[in-house]
């Protein structure tokens, strides 16, 4: 079979790297693999793409940015140089191009925003309703996407939810690595460093993460706080560094870009947050889970399926004082194990491949 995944933009972002484990994986299965873009690819995006070759997909993204038509011409010869089977467009405006198209290869569009899409932009709501049976399969990531789609769209013959995977044996054989060989000097400067990974977008809550970590340092003097994302809101950003200035904890909090190294990061910090306030499912979130690493997250329905699990703990996050204390008490937790059945990255590439041999029919 040969694939062709669509994405917005090659970044180091959840869904991107979603899209990189399933072609890597599609490619070891046999199948003839390519990558495309909307967007030129971004520089932390280097090291992502150069594995992707590595094992043999192909990659063409633009080497410069394009307005919408310039996009629709760019897809356009992608999918006239790959010749695929099929295509699965990550996104709602990558899914539209997609259909737009005069190609005969069917479209799987796969729902990944956090956002509702259909209520924040009207007229992406009426370009769905036009192009919706140009989809051989609509997935999201979660209930909720499925449930907006009705909601605004109406029904679709194949309208399916499939949980985002990821590396489950990475996460987990770098924690563990961690354990066995973490020099006594590095692992006392990690034991009290609370690690925030995400996007900068409001949505992500790193500045509810500030102010609760404000409140951390007077029970835990020794703390650390590190961010690190995409910087996709320069002024959000911007706010996220003032704020720490303001609060007088800078000297405490490392406000970092996207990196790479995910599963380091997880086996070196002592917490996770994550106060995100929507989140369709959030990969870095099944990341900390299967590291092993104190979770404390925001009590919203992306997130209610780990309630009760071991050290995981969902709070009010808006509430700052809950939120600090929930962060002090994770710091002195231990790691934990976790059951992830259905969300490893193995598990989302064969339902894909499942999907796929059905639109093709």
């Amino acid at each position: 079979m040969r694939i062709l995944q669509v994405i917005l933009a090659p970044r180091l972002s959840g869904a991107e790297m979603l899209v990189k484990g399933i072609a890597i994986d599609h490619r070891q299965s046999g199948h003839v693999v390519g990558v495309t873009s909307l967007l030129p690819a971004h520089d932390d995006f280097a090291a992502a793409s150069a594995e992707l070759r590595a094992h043999g997909v192909a990659c063409h993204f633009p080497s410069r940015r394009y307005e919408r038509f310039g996009r629709l011409m760019f897809l356009y010869r992608s999918v006239r140089r790959f010749h695929p089977d099929i295509l699965f467009a990550h996104a709602t405006i990558p899914a539209i191009y997609a259909r737009a198209l005069p190609v005969r290869a069917p479209v799987v569009w796969i729902m990944h925003s956090s956002v509702n899409d259909f209520v924040q932009s009207p007229l992406l709501c009426r370009a769905e309703q036009l192009l919706s049976r140009r989809a051989k399969a609509v997935i999201g990531v979660s209930q909720k996407h499925v449930d907006d789609y009705l909601d605004a769209i109406g029904r679709h013959p194949a309208l399916i939810v499939v949980p985002n995977g990821i590396d489950v044996a990475r996460f987990e054989a770098a924690a563990s690595n961690r354990a066995a060989g973490a020099p006594a000097g590095q692992a006392a400067r990690s034991a009290k460093r609370i690690v925030q990974i995400g996007r900068y977008v409001p949505e992500k809550g790193q500045l509810d993460t500030l102010y609760a970590f404000a409140r951390v340092l007077a029970a835990e003097p020794d703390a650390r706080l590190a961010l690190c994302g995409v910087i996709e809101d320069r002024a959000y950003h911007a706010a996220v560094v003032a704020l720490a200035k303001a609060l007088g904890i800078a000297s405490r909090v490392d406000v970092d870009g996207p990196l790479a190294n995910v599963d380091e990061i997880l086996a070196e910090s002592a917490v996770f947050a994550m106060p995100s306030s929507l989140e369709a499912q959030g990969i870095a979130f099944l990341e900390a889970l299967a590291s092993g690493i104190p979770v404390v997250a925001n009590l919203i329905p992306a997130f209610r399926f780990a309630r009760g699990w071991p050290g995981v703990q969902l709070v009010d996050t808006s509430n700052h004082s809950e939120y600090g204390r929930a962060l002090v008490a994770a710091l002195r937790e231990p790691r934990a194990q976790r059951p992830l059945d259905g969300f490893r990255l193995a598990d989302t590439a064969s339902r894909y491949l499942a999907i796929a041999r059905q639109a093709i029919g």
